[in-house]
C-alpha cells in the first residue's frame, strides 16, 4: 500500500505496489473524490481498481453529512451470493445424461429457468422489498412508475459481467455463485437522483465540477433523505434477486444430483451474500460518516465477503480483518484491465470458447458474439489482486470455474 498526499486537499491510500499501476483517469477520478469538501479523511483505491462513472470502481469513499448517487453508481446493489455444497464438484463432468454432462444439462435448465440479458420475467414475482417500500415525501414520479415494472425484473440476471458460476474449490467441493444486483431498478434510481443532485448543487453553488459527475446530496435535505429511502430499497431488492436466483439454481443443481446422480441429502455449509455497490452509514475513527463502496465490499473483523475472478479463472471466499485504514472494506473482484470494445477488437470469439473448453468450463450463454468482453484476459490475475490485500482480507476459499452462465 502506499500513500498520495500532495496530489489533492485529503490523501489516497492505494493497495497497490506503484502509481503507475493506476490508470491516469482512474487517479484523477481519485484526485477530485479527495478534493470534494464532504470528503473524511482520505480516499481509499483498492488493487482491483479502475476507471467508472464519476467514482473509481475499486474505491472507497467516506462522506461527512452528504451522500453521492454516482459514488454508488448505477446498478445499486449488485453483488455476490454464494453456496457451498459438500459435494465432489467432478459429477458435473463425470456423471453423463443421454449424450451431454451433467454440468451441460443444469447450465441448460438454469437458462431456460432464469432469464439474462434484457429478459425479464413473465410474470411478476412476489417481492417483500417492493410490497414494503414506502415512498418518501419528496415525490419523483418517474421512480414510482418503475415500481411495478421491477416485479418483472426479481429473478433476472441482467448481461455485462453478471454471472451464475457452478465451482470446484481446491478440495474437489462444489460451489454455486450468482453475481447480479437491481436490474434497472437501481439505474433508474441513480439517474433520478444524480439529476436532482445537479440542480441542488447549482442552486447551493457548491464547489463540485459538474464534469466531476460527482454532485452529492446533504443527507439533512428533502432529497437525501429520499435517495437514502430509495437506495435501500434497492439493496434490498437486489439481494433478494439473488436469493431467488440462488434458490433456483439450488434446486436445479439438487434436483439433477439427485435424477441423474442418485445423490440425495446434500448439505450446504456455507452461504454469503454481499454487495459492492452502495453507501451506509458506519462509525469509523470516532466519527458517523456515509462509507461509499463503488465496487468494493466490506470486510469487517471476521465478516464473509466473495471476490470473485474472471470466468475461467478462481474466485475467492475471504474473511475480513477489519483494517481501519481501508474503512473495513476490500476489492469486489479482480478488475478490468480493458474496456470491452477493447476486449472484443483483441480477442475472438473462438479464442475465448476454445480458452474455456481446454479448461474443461461449460458456457451458457444466448449471444456469442460479444463473449470476449468477459474473457479472463479483458481482467487483471486475482492471485495478484489477492496479494495485495492481505491486510485487509484473509482468503477461506479457493474456487476454479467448472461451469458458466452468462448474459
Amino acid at each position: 500500500m502506499f500513500v498520495l498526499k500532495a496530489v489533492a486537499n485529503k490523501p489516497i491510500k492505494v493497495w497497490l505496489q506503484d502509481p503507475c499501476q493506476v490508470e491516469d483517469s482512474c487517479m484523477q477520478q481519485a484526485i477530485n473524490l479527495a478534493n470534494l469538501p464532504c470528503t473524511y479523511r482520505h480516499v481509499v483505491l483498492l488493487p482491483d481498481c479502475h476507471t467508472g462513472y464519476g467514482m473509481p470502481i475499486g474505491g472507497v469513499l467516506a462522506a461527512e453529512d452528504a451522500i453521492i448517487p454516482n459514488a454508488v453508481g448505477n446498478d445499486i446493489g449488485c453483488g455476490v451470493a454464494f453456496a457451498h455444497v459438500d459435494l465432489p464438484a467432478d459429477l458435473l463432468h463425470t456423471v453423463k445424461v443421454d449424450s451431454s454432462t451433467l454440468a451441460q444439462r443444469i447450465v441448460g435448465e438454469i437458462m431456460r429457468s432464469i432469464p439474462t440479458g434484457f429478459a425479464h420475467q413473465k410474470a411478476p414475482q412476489p417481492s417483500a422489498a417492493l410490497d414494503g417500500f414506502e415512498p418518501p415525501a419528496l415525490p419523483v414520479p418517474e421512480l414510482e412508475r418503475e415500481l411495478e415494472r421491477a416485479y418483472y425484473q426479481l429473478g433476472t440476471l441482467g448481461g455485462g459481467n453478471h454471472f451464475i458460476e457452478l465451482q470446484a474449490d481446491d478440495d474437489g467441493r462444489l460451489g454455486i455463485m450468482v453475481h447480479s444486483g437491481s436490474r434497472n431498478l437501481g439505474l433508474q434510481v441513480c439517474r433520478a437522483f444524480n439529476k436532482r443532485a445537479q440542480a441542488l448543487n447549482a442552486k447551493l453553488r457548491a464547489p463540485v465540477p459538474r464534469e466531476w459527475q460527482l454532485a452529492y446530496l446533504p443527507t439533512d435535505t428533502p432529497e437525501g433523505m429520499a435517495y437514502i429511502a430509495w437506495m435501500n430499497m434497492a439493496l434490498a431488492f437486489a439481494r433478494e434477486n439473488r436469493a431467488l436466483m440462488m434458490e433456483r439454481v439450488k434446486e436445479i443443481v439438487l434436483e439433477n444430483l439427485w435424477k441423474h446422480a442418485g445423490v440425495d441429502g446434500v448439505q450446504i455449509d456455507m452461504e454469503v451474500n454481499a454487495h459492492h455497490n452502495y453507501a451506509a452509514f458506519e462509525n469509523h475513527f470516532g466519527r458517523d460518516v456515509w462509507v461509499h463502496r463503488k465496487g468494493a465490499i466490506r470486510a469487517g473483523k471476521d465478516e464473509y465477503g466473495i471476490i470473485p475472478g474472471a470466468m475461467g479463472s478462481f474466485s475467492y471466499i475471504v474473511k475480513g480483518k477489519g483494517n481501519p485504514e481501508s474503512f473495513c472494506s476490500c476489492s469486489h473482484g479482480a478488475g478490468r484491465v480493458m474496456s470491452r470494445s477493447e476486449a472484443v477488437k483483441q480477442f475472438s470469439v473462438q479464442e475465448v470458447v476454445e480458452d474455456l473448453k481446454s479448461q474443461n468450463v461449460v458456457l451458457g450463454k444466448l449471444k456469442r458474439s460479444d463473449v470476449a468482453e468477459e474473457s479472463r484476459w479483458a481482467y487483471k490475475d486475482i492471485e495478484t489482486v489477492i496479494s495485495y490485500q492481505q491486510d485487509l482480507v484473509e482468503p477461506v476459499l479457493r474456487l476454479r470455474t467448472a461451469a458458466v452462465v452468462k448474459g
